[in-house]
């Protein structure tokens, strides 16, 4: 200590004032806080990212599923419509037989048939179009999870990204790549909030 208001440091208390803000004195920071900020931000965003690959993965398999969905219900409409097809073939070839006819008899036993034929028509068309809907419908959700799967492995993405950016930070101890890896993990998580939200 010397006079005049003047505080000279001894080597001690440097080191100390060092090691109480967690630095060894050459601005370098051995187990402070820069590396358990580091840390803690890795746990965070490694759970973080597990959650999402999970998403990711559980859409995909929604997408597929759905696809198949709609794959069935398009071959069971195209069923409906080759059973209508069939039904216009008979009311065609009873319509002939009934303009063929001689007798008053066979045209309205052939009329009948022309007239079931059609009605079962009307009914085979309602059940194909319904089927029809339903692929479509199906094939609508299947792209709608594709997206969010598509989402979800964008996010996943950036926060493997911000993770390896965690690791040349805490290994070069720049700076600027820390404030990268805190941007770069907050924009996976903004990504995976906009796949949560179907956007």
């Amino acid at each position: 200590m010397s006079g005049g208001g003047f505080h000279v440091h001894g080597p001690h208390d440097h080191e100390l004032e060092h090691a109480m803000q967690g630095g060894d004195g050459h601005g370098n920071d051995h187990g402070g806080g820069m590396t358990n900020q580091i840390a803690m931000f890795t746990a965070i965003i490694a759970t973080v990212g597990a959650i999402f690959a999970y998403m990711g993965g559980a859409t995909q398999a929604n997408a597929g599923l759905f696809k198949n969905n709609a794959a069935i219900k398009k071959t069971e409409a195209s069923n409906q419509w080759n059973y209508f097809q069939s039904k216009s073939t008979k009311q065609s070839l009873a319509e002939l037989a009934r303009d063929l006819s001689a007798k008053e008899d066979d045209k309205a036993k052939y009329q009948g048939k022309v007239d079931r034929y059609e009605k079962e028509k009307g009914e085979i068309k309602l059940v194909a179009e319904k089927l029809e809907a339903d692929a479509t419908a199906w094939d609508r959700q299947s792209d709608e999870q594709m997206h969010q799967h598509h989402r979800w492995a964008q996010a996943t993405t950036v926060l493997q990204v911000a993770i390896a950016l965690a690791a040349i930070a805490l290994l070069t101890r720049k700076k600027w790549l820390e404030y990268a890896m805190f941007g770069a993990g907050a924009a996976g998580v903004l990504i995976g909030i906009a796949a949560a939200m179907h956007l």
